[in-house]
Formats: structure tokens, sequence, C-alpha cells
């Protein structure tokens, strides 16, 4: 039988579920009422690759990285506690769409030219919305969660996937009560960071990482946060998760700290509450529960 609770994580590529809500997925996997379901959407085929003894998977050489990646995905996932897994419309259906940086930090766009069946593309969202309609049809999630409409930081398959679910909750209001979308406020990073400077008595140069520039990691606006989950007893589950994807994630740690980094090296602390703004939430809303208020059988 089916637990009484159903949570729906609805990610674009292998390693944001671990990224941006981990120490949730672990948290609810491990309560025996909660089912979890993570969708992942692409094989995250155009991501740059960290180890250098692995740099013959890029896209630009071999292109076998995606198929790596889905190996990574399924030690990251059991790192979390094994939850559910689905691949919008089966593994390697939609492909990586790419990003450009702009701007400032590490602010994305989309590419000028987008790969044969890329996830943004404009062509494909009518079959993809299907597709997901069908995983919640069959999973019947009364929380459902993504990203924010920008994205988090503009990556474009980022942006379809919030456009999908947000689409998705609204086509089926008799089964989800409640859409998240997961983001990271500027005053948790910034306070993540000077957590991290003290524990490393400011040497920041023993992470073996660039220490970020003043606004170089897009954050969210604190006030439109609704929902702040403690995942504090989970950090070695996302430890775990993290170093599975070693294609993508730098992890550093030493006694009393831990950082990690993607390809472009720039410290980030592992923080140990994780964000989520609810739409449609009533001025004031103050949560720390994704299912606060829905009704269960």
């Amino acid at each position: 039988m089916s637990p009484d609770r159903r949570l729906l994580f609805v990610h674009a590529h292998p390693d944001d579920e671990t990224l941006f809500t981990g120490g949730t997925i672990a948290r609810y996997t491990a309560d025996p009422d909660t089912e979890v379901t993570v969708v992942t959407c692409t094989l995250g085929e155009e991501g740059e690759v960290i180890p250098p003894e692995l740099a013959e998977l890029a896209p630009d050489r071999g292109d076998q990285l995606g198929g790596y990646r889905i190996r990574e995905l399924d030690a990251a996932l059991d790192a979390l506690g094994g939850p559910r897994h689905r691949y919008l419309g089966g593994a390697g259906r939609w492909r990586d769409s790419g990003m450009v940086l702009t701007g400032h930090g590490t602010r994305a766009g989309l590419p000028p030219e987008l790969p044969a069946r890329a996830l943004a593309g404009p062509e494909g969202f009518g079959v993809q919305l299907a597709q997901l309609l069908d995983i919640i049809d069959e999973v019947r999630p009364q929380v459902l969660v993504s990203y924010a409409s920008d994205g988090t930081y503009g990556h474009p398959d980022h942006i379809r996937a919030h456009e999908l679910t947000a689409a998705a909750a609204a086509a089926r209001p008799d089964v989800v009560a409640k859409l998240y979308y997961a983001v990271r406020s500027t005053e948790l990073q910034d306070a993540g960071l000077a957590e991290l400077h003290e524990a490393l008595d400011g040497d920041t140069g023993r992470t073996g990482l660039r220490w970020p520039e003043p606004d170089e990691h897009p954050g969210h606006d604190p006030a439109e946060v609704t929902t702040r989950v403690d995942v504090e007893k989970f950090h070695d589950e996302r430890i775990a998760a993290m170093r599975a994807h070693a294609t993508q994630i730098d992890v550093r740690s030493g006694s009393g700290w831990t950082a990690y980094a993607m390809s472009n090296r720039i410290a980030q602390p592992l923080l140990g509450t994780e964000e989520f703004v609810l739409e449609g939430a009533a001025p004031g809303t103050v949560e720390t529960d994704l299912f606060e208020g829905v009704e269960t059988p």
C-alpha cells in the first residue's frame, strides 16, 4: 500500500536533486509515512567534467557523460535513502540544453544553438507536460517541488522544469495540494559563508577553492521564503550524495568544515537548512514542514 503522504521533486539534471533538495529528500525518504519520488528531466549531457581522468566523457570529446551520470545519480539517490526515481519520458528522451554564462557570477542563459532533443526546445513542452502528468497520475503526490521561475540562476532547463511543474500542478488541482519552489536566500548564503569563514579561521585558502566575490552566487529574496526545512542531521547523507556526483561536484572538508564547488571552483558552504517558496502562500506564511496543512487519509 502507498504511504499516506507523497512528495514529488522535478529536477533538470542529475546532481540538482542533491544540490538543491538533497537534505529534504533524505529527511522525507527516512519517514515511513512518506513516499518520495524524484523526476530527472535529462542526463546532464552538456555538463563540464571536473576530474581530469574523466575528461573524455565531455560532450565536445567522447560525448559519453550522460550515460556516466546515470550511474552517479543512482549512487546519489542511494546515499539519500533510496527514493523512487523516474526519468521524464525515459532515460535519454530529453537532452541537456546546455547554457552560456551571462553577466556577473554564475548567472546563465540560453545558448544560441540548442542540441537535438533539448529539454528547453520550444517544440517539446506539450509532450513533456503529458509525460510529467503521467507520472503525477501514477504517483498522486500531494506536494510538488521544483525551481523558482528564474531557475535559480537562469539555466534554461531549470526554467523549463519550473514551467512544466507549475503547469502540471495547475492541471491536477484534485491531486496536488501544494507547489513549492526550492530557493536559496541571500541571507542564508551569507550566513553560511560567514560560518565557513570562521571555521577556517579566516584562511579561505585551506579549502583549495576560490572564495566567492560579493553577489557571485545568485540568491533569492529572503522575504519571499515561506518554508525552511532543517536538514542538519542528514549532513553525512548529503556529503555522500555530492561525492557520488564526482564529475560535477568537488567536495572539500576538514576539521569542523565542509565546502563544495562546481567546475568553476567557487566555494559554497553546505547549509543545514533548505529553503522553499510556497506558491500562492498567504502573506506571513512560516513553515518547517512541506506537508503542513495537507490532509491525508
